[in-house]
């Protein structure tokens, strides 16, 4: 079945978050993602009080901007959340805007290198390993969690570039993709996350032992096998309804510089919706996820749509 979830824009202020949330909770909806876009809401804060305030929906964080994290810190906040809710947290990391992280002093010359890195020890730190790495820029000395979850963990990495979808094959759970993505996009995605996962040999599983020991060997990226054959891929779809609902997409487009880009987003009734969720799922995506417009009038009636109109018409 195809998974379907829907977006809190951080334009909206915190506060809002609550009630979006519980609505969610109670409409059915299966997956609310929030956004640490600079400088609006923090990730790690509003998913754990979206997750205290719910009972079963799960609350994805997509993304975490790695540069602004040490990767300790980044294992820490994610095991504490997923022994506090488990199997309701959703991680996901990228590298970050790098006009943000120049703003904030947190630019470096290889991102992907960098988020390699990160998700490399922070799928180890979470599984419960103790590491010394000394890399490029993740550095740990004798590092272990003394509260590691207790079952495994997902974490997903943000990718868009031919490097980073293959990046993430090697070493990530899973994908995001943005609502930049049209079908063809998923599918040439599915096709260079598959390379990557070819290139690290994880498309045969291993056993638990063997994987805890090639993570230590020097070249990190080939040892960080799973131990499953899935890899999740989510993708976000810019989508209106209601008033105005094509002139509220097309703007947003135009604003984004999207305007001459075909099959992105969707405008139109609940039927119109899946329809387009069908296009990407058939496309390879696992996930859709419902992303508003900045300017929705109603973030509230968006996510009882998502759940209750959209959720029925998706196989």
């Amino acid at each position: 079945m195809t998974g379907l979830g829907a977006v809190f824009r951080p334009q909206l202020p915190p506060e809002r978050l609550r009630a979006v949330a519980r609505l969610a909770d109670e409409s059915g909806l299966e997956e609310l993602w929030l956004w640490e876009d600079c400088f609006r809401e923090g990730g790690i804060s509003a998913a754990a009080a979206a997750l205290a305030w719910t009972e079963r929906v799960r609350i994805g964080v997509g993304l975490l901007p790695v540069p602004l994290r040490n990767v300790a810190i980044t294992a820490m906040e994610a095991a504490t959340l997923h022994r506090m809710f488990p199997g309701r947290a959703i991680l996901g990391v990228g590298h970050g805007v790098q006009d943000w992280m120049g703003q904030v002093g947190a630019r470096v010359e290889s991102p992907v290198t960098l988020l390699g890195e990160h998700l490399v020890a922070l799928r180890a730190l979470l599984r419960g390993e103790r590491l010394t790495v000394q890399g490029r820029y993740v550095t740990l000395d004798d590092v272990g969690l003394d509260w590691p979850p207790e079952s495994p963990v997902e974490v997903l990495a943000g990718a868009t570039g031919p490097r980073s979808l293959r990046l993430s094959g090697e070493v990530a759970d899973g994908t995001v993709l943005t609502a930049s993505t049209p079908p063809e996009g998923v599918a040439r995605a599915r096709r260079l996350i598959d390379e990557g996962r070819a290139a690290a040999d994880r498309t045969d599983a291993q056993t638990p032992d063997a994987h805890r020991a090639d993570a230590r060997k020097a070249d990190a990226r080939k040892a960080d096998v799973h131990t499953t054959d899935a890899h999740r891929i989510v993708v976000y779809l810019l989508t209106a309804t209601g008033p105005n609902a094509p002139s509220r997409l097309r703007a947003e487009l135009a604003a984004e510089g999207l305007a001459s880009v075909p099959d992105l987003g969707v405008a139109g009734d609940a039927g119109a919706v899946a329809r387009a969720v069908q296009r990407l799922a058939d496309a390879g995506a696992d996930t859709v996820v419902l992303q508003p417009t900045g300017d929705e009038p109603d973030p509230e009636g968006f996510v009882r749509f998502a759940a209750q109109e959209v959720r029925p018409l998706v196989p």
